[in-house]
């Protein structure tokens, strides 16, 4: 049996590579190559240790990272090699481990998890007989509250006893009792949502401790990737996982802690020697990625945070320009010096998908859309509309979803009438008064009258239920594709696109869409094999994330500027890098500013963003930067002016080289083309 060869990892990756037994804390550094030692520490268990497959479980934070970990190990020792080890998402984790043990805590293994809109639905619903002077509530600001009290191990029976709730507050009242109404239609329904994952398997580890012991038993050795990440419910599941031993490798870097506002909790890296004693540090300080003169800013500027692991990049490659600070005049300014940049990198014939733009806000990118679309630039927005949240796939996903699990009241109200069968919001509010009188799910009510000769809506509920008892059928007999393309033919789903859009133009791309929708069940077959059920499509679906975006998950990555949040910018690297905005109440926020003062985070997010450019670094700010309609006079960040001997501050004219006459003649052309693009 061949061996896996460690020769090629440099003397700390090696260390990490081989420290297997108790536990060990892997502090890896920005582009320090930490998935190449983690596949290869994987590689040598199995390979040279002969531990078994099994035994190792290895979480990663996105679907992305754990695909690319997956495909590394097994390049390194082969698919049959590596069979039964446990590649995953925290979620996907969860998830698995609900599937096999939920009914310990009164839930069916066959639930469904709810998105972000099925979550507001329930929610709108809650609201609705609530009743406080007649008060309106956002559902936003309830759904955000009840995910911060889950993401803290609180439930709907504790938040009113808890620091959380606030009972002069009117948001925390009418939370307190839309929590309530919302977990149980949730269990009504067996259905969890996003947050819930988490949440019902730490309760499920604390309500049945020999069930954490199970697990803990079958992962003898366990490995986490992007450990600064976690938040409490992960701590707690990791803590339950090592119960019986304390096989645990952590990797993450706290410089890199960035994503607070979902929870994330920078101590739980920062005091890992703390909990589990005898410890083994092992730092990756040797950077692959960026080269010597971006590394020197980088350092220089996290080193001015207090609290943190110490260590220093290295890298021997200072080849490359030093970074550049451009000050401009304004945002329109801005975008346009950025662009004129971008397109003499695309008449060099270089390859426009090494080319990122990053921002610490959203309300930033406008203006660059508009240069870059004036100028005819390809560009992708990360974050942007997923695939399966456009409204034809949303449709097929709950048919899906009421055919995996029939009390899944949410998906069978959207597919009830599409394609259009006359039953309207009079004849389904009927039906759900029917279902709360009797105390049955609204598909038992929707069979019962589907039989009942009286019943004026009986032929087409009938036509309903057939659709769904054939579909169960179908996906239990044929293939995933097989069973979907089927389900589009008997609902007859292409000839309602049509009749639903006016413009042919339209009709057709959104029938593309659901062709799309199939060619992704064909790649989860071929993926996934004996695994490719219904239930676990279902599931791949709702665990993409923010990072997971369409063109990510499949690897392609198109000739198209990429512009995204610095946040969305974590793990990835180009080779140059446009930061704009790097100014004062940009970056730092100045929410953060207002809110605590502490920018620690901010001067993380800001080491995140130097360190994904490889080549070159250009970052920009505006002298003037109109913010609620009044031109503002604006500051560079205070993370450059700390260190402005490690970049050069090039002063850029505000519309580039051009006199006043020229200036005001540009803007009038940029706003006339910009309104005629528009027009087009």
């Amino acid at each position: 049996m061949n061996i896996v060869d460690l020769a090629g990892l440099n003397p700390e990756q090696r260390q990490a590579a081989e420290t297997i037994n108790g536990p060990v804390l892997i502090l890896a550094g920005a582009g320090s190559g930490k998935t190449r030692t983690i596949t290869y520490r994987i590689g040598h268990m199995i390979a040279n240790l002969r531990i078994p497959p099994k035994d190792i479980l290895a979480v990663s934070f996105t679907n992305k990272a754990a695909l690319e970990m997956n495909e590394r190990v097994t390049k390194l020792i082969g698919r049959k090699r590596k069979r039964g080890i446990s590649l995953s998402t925290f979620h996907s984790l969860g998830i698995k481990i609900l599937r096999e043990d939920i009914h310990h805590i009164g839930y069916s293994k066959d639930f469904t998890i709810y998105d972000q809109g099925d979550q507001m639905a329930i929610i709108r619903e809650g609201l609705k007989q609530f009743k406080m002077d007649k008060a309106s509530f956002d559902k936003k600001t309830i759904a955000s509250k009840i995910g911060l009290l889950k993401n803290n191990g609180i439930s709907h029976l504790e938040f009113k006893d808890t620091e959380f709730y606030d009972p002069e507050n009117p948001y925390d009242v009418a939370t307190e009792y839309v929590y309530h109404f919302y977990q149980d239609k949730l269990h009504f329904y067996n259905a969890v949502d996003f947050d819930d994952i988490l949440f019902l398997c730490v309760k499920l580890f604390e309500e049945q401790p020999e069930v954490a012991k199970k697990y803990s038993a079958r992962y003898k050795y366990i490995m986490i990737d992007e450990y600064q990440d976690t938040n409490g419910l992960q701590f707690e599941m990791v803590r339950a996982l090592t119960s019986t031993h304390h096989n645990i490798c952590v990797v993450g870097d706290d410089d890199q802690s960035i994503y607070a506002f979902r929870g994330a909790d920078i101590t739980n890296i920062l005091n890992f020697e703390k909990l589990y004693q005898g410890t083994k540090v092992i730092k990756l300080e040797y950077n692959y990625r960026s080269q010597g003169k971006i590394l020197k800013l980088a350092n220089s500027v996290i080193k001015d945070n207090k609290v943190r692991k110490d260590k220093t990049m290295k890298t021997k490659n200072f080849e490359g320009p030093v970074p550049i600070l451009w000050s401009c005049g304004n945002s329109d300014h801005e975008a346009q010096i950025v662009v004129d940049e971008i397109i003499e990198i695309q008449k060099q014939g270089k390859f426009l998908g090494d080319v990122a733009l990053l921002y610490r806000s959203n309300t930033q990118i406008p203006p660059f859309e508009d240069q870059l679309r004036l100028a005819q630039v390809p560009y992708t927005v990360i974050g942007g509309q997923k695939f399966y949240e456009k409204k034809e796939i949303k449709d097929l996903i709950a048919y899906l979803s009421v055919i995996h699990n029939p009390k899944d009241e949410l998906s069978l109200r959207r597919i009830l009438n599409i394609p259009q069968r006359g039953i309207g919001t009079q004849s389904l509010k009927r039906f759900l008064d029917l279902g709360k009188e009797s105390n049955q799910t609204l598909l038992q009510v929707i069979r019962k009258l589907a039989q009942d000769p009286n019943e004026k809506k009986a032929k087409p509920l009938s036509e309903f239920i057939d659709i769904i008892d054939k579909g169960k059928l179908h996906f239990e007999n044929m293939t995933l594709t097989q069973a979907l393309n089927a389900l589009i033919e008997e609902i007859g789903y292409f000839e309602f696109i049509k009749k639903s859009y006016d413009s042919p133009k339209v009709a057709a791309r959104k029938k593309d869409d659901v062709r799309s929708f199939l060619l992704s069940t064909d790649r989860f077959v071929d993926r996934f094999h004996e695994e490719a059920t219904l239930g676990n499509y279902l599931e791949r679906l709702l665990l993409v994330d923010n990072q997971d975006n369409q063109n990510n998950e499949e690897g392609i990555q198109k000739n198209e500027v990429q512009l995204m949040t610095l946040h969305s910018s974590k793990g990835l690297e180009f080779d140059t890098c446009f930061m704009v905005g790097v100014e004062e109440e940009l970056l730092p926020h100045k929410n953060v500013i207002k809110e605590s003062g502490n920018v620690d985070e901010e001067r993380r997010l800001c080491y995140v963003g130097m360190t994904r450019a490889k080549r070159r670094l250009i970052m920009t700010f505006a002298k003037q930067r109109k913010i609620y309609g009044k031109d503002l006079v604006r500051h560079p960040s205070r993370f450059l002016i700390e260190h402005d001997q490690f970049y050069v501050e090039q002063d850029r004219n505000t519309f580039g080289h051009l006199s006043e006459e020229e200036a005001e003649a540009y803007k009038s052309n940029f706003f006339n083309d910009l309104l005629k693009s528009l027009d087009d």
